[in-house]
């Protein structure tokens, strides 16, 4: 299997805590989604107990690494701020930045999305004991990598389209 999530799941993490001011700097970095603005409907939950750890390892079927983690952060939506495209295509970005800065901090990441599914959702929001008026969304564990992850080359010049001359090499 060579999808990101068998590549990502197998990684090992060092077994040292992630600084607060690394947390919160890729915080910030997801807040500045453009779409975000003065209705930010996020909220996040920065998760280091090891047993809460564990439990939010078993809510979603690629999350098998949380357990390993030094950290997780769990996203979540207030209820009444939903709005079915918005709060997608905003949260596909602000989590997009913080896959950017973990990455420009050395630590590895992806986000797992567990919306729409109510099992995986209500299983969060029970682990972290989320009030009533939020939702969970995506698990987002991260940490420093024990060793460093090779970057796929993604680049094909098949995927580029020449409208008009091709300029000469």
């Amino acid at each position: 299997m060579n999808s990101i999530y068998h590549r990502i799941s197998v990684r090992k993490y060092q077994d040292k805590p992630v600084e607060k001011e690394k947390i919160e700097a890729m915080l910030r970095a997801a807040m500045q989604a453009p779409s975000a603005g003065d209705q930010q409907p996020w909220e996040f939950y920065v998760v280091t107990d090891k047993a809460k750890l564990a439990a939010l390892s078993k809510v979603h079927q690629y999350a098998g690494m949380v357990k390993d983690a030094p950290a997780a952060i769990v996203s979540a939506y207030r209820k009444e701020c939903w709005m079915p495209v918005y709060a997608q295509i905003d949260l596909s970005i602000a989590m997009e930045n913080l896959w950017l800065e973990t990455d420009a901090q050395g630590l590895g990441g992806v986000w797992l999305g567990i919306a729409p599914l109510e099992d995986r959702m209500r299983a969060v929001e029970e682990v972290l004991d989320m009030p009533d008026t939020l939702r969970a969304f995506a698990i987002f564990p991260f940490g420093y990598p024990a060793q460093a992850r090779k970057q796929r080359d993604r680049f094909d010049p098949a995927r580029i389209h020449w409208v008009g001359q091709e300029p000469e090499e």
